[in-house]
């Protein structure tokens, strides 16, 4: 396991949001904060690398003994074998992608009737893919972005059938697929190759549950737990923090018409789920609104990103250190 520093999650801070005031963060700048952070490792977007010396950001990388993860969108096989390049080229030891389909939320039903054919179309681009990943020696890394369930993704996982493809677990979204976020690392655990470390607070709605952004080590999440599942695989796997995104995510479980297009589910799970999110709820007076959905300016949004990223690192790296001194 080596922990690192992911851009999303602090985009004011980090110059990346459309509002942000802030120049863009330069990946040396990036190496910069993580070194700061106490942290090994650096995630962020492919784009960011463009018009820079690739093996001149390579040697920086070994020579600090940071780790570089690029990521990326989609499941064009062209596209990520561009990206894929550009990784090998500057020693990446991954990509991540996500291929949406779902509404933030784990919510299907925009694409009601049309799932499955969407999941074989991911299917065949991934498994292209994959193999442009086998030829650089870089891991593609699909990231479940509240979007593909577990039994979804050990499908691809199993069906690609490559040593370089694989998951990117983001700890805190099996929660928006109505899922166990331990049972969830458990069962992915023999394709994982990168992991975002994110925590949420869970506030109860009418229709199911919001999860909004908070410090790693002050949501739901057992880190403890989930570090000595991962230290228990034995193979390298970055650990990139990223808090959450400024907008809350609704989960509308309880809605009717949810569950059409999900793998079936047994009421043993949801309620399970719904013990979770009942255990873990926030008092139902606070405001679940992050600074950004309230519209405050974009330095006192930066503010708060920087705010919790210090809180996330000074709870998640002594942590991590008990598990790899």
């Amino acid at each position: 396991m080596r922990i690192g520093l992911s851009v999303f999650g602090s985009t004011y801070l980090m110059g990346l949001h459309p509002k942000s005031v802030r120049s863009r963060v330069t990946p040396r700048e990036l190496f910069d904060r993580a070194a700061e952070a106490g942290v090994y490792g650096v995630e962020l977007p492919s784009a960011l690398l463009d018009g820079e010396d690739l093996s001149s950001l390579a040697q920086e990388a070994g020579e600090r003994g940071m780790f570089i993860n690029l990521a990326t969108s989609g499941y064009d096989p062209q596209k990520l074998g561009q990206v894929l390049a550009v990784a090998g080229k500057v020693g990446a030891m991954t990509v991540r992608t996500v291929v949406g389909g779902a509404a933030l939320g784990g919510d299907r039903r925009p694409m009601a009737g049309r799932w499955r054919p969407f999941l074989n179309d991911v299917l065949r681009g991934l498994k292209e893919a994959a193999t442009a990943a086998e030829a650089e020696g870089v891991n593609l890394a699909l990231e479940n972005h509240q979007d593909l369930a577990s039994e979804e993704l050990l499908w691809l996982c199993e069906t690609i059938d490559s040593p370089r493809f694989g998951i990117t677990l983001d700890t805190g979204n099996p929660l928006a697929t109505a899922e166990d976020p331990l049972e969830f690392a458990g069962k992915l655990a023999p394709y994982l190759k990168n992991v975002h470390l994110k925590d949420y607070w869970i506030y109860p709605s009418d229709e199911g549950y919001r999860l909004a952004r908070c410090p790693i080590g002050q949501g739901v999440i057992d880190f403890p737990a989930l570090f000595s599942l991962l230290n228990g695989i034995g193979r390298e796997i970055s650990m990139p923090v990223e808090i959450g995104a400024p907008e809350t995510r609704h989960v509308r479980v309880l809605a009717d018409d949810y569950w059409h297009e999900y793998p079936p589910r047994t009421a043993a799970q949801l309620a399970k789920v719904l013990r979770f999110v009942q255990s873990n709820a926030r008092p139902a007076e606070e405001d679940w609104r992050t600074p950004h959905e309230l519209g405050a300016p974009a330095e006192a949004v930066a503010d708060y990103e920087q705010r919790q990223l210090a809180d996330s690192f000074s709870y998640i790296v002594p942590l991590y250190k008990q598990f790899r001194p």
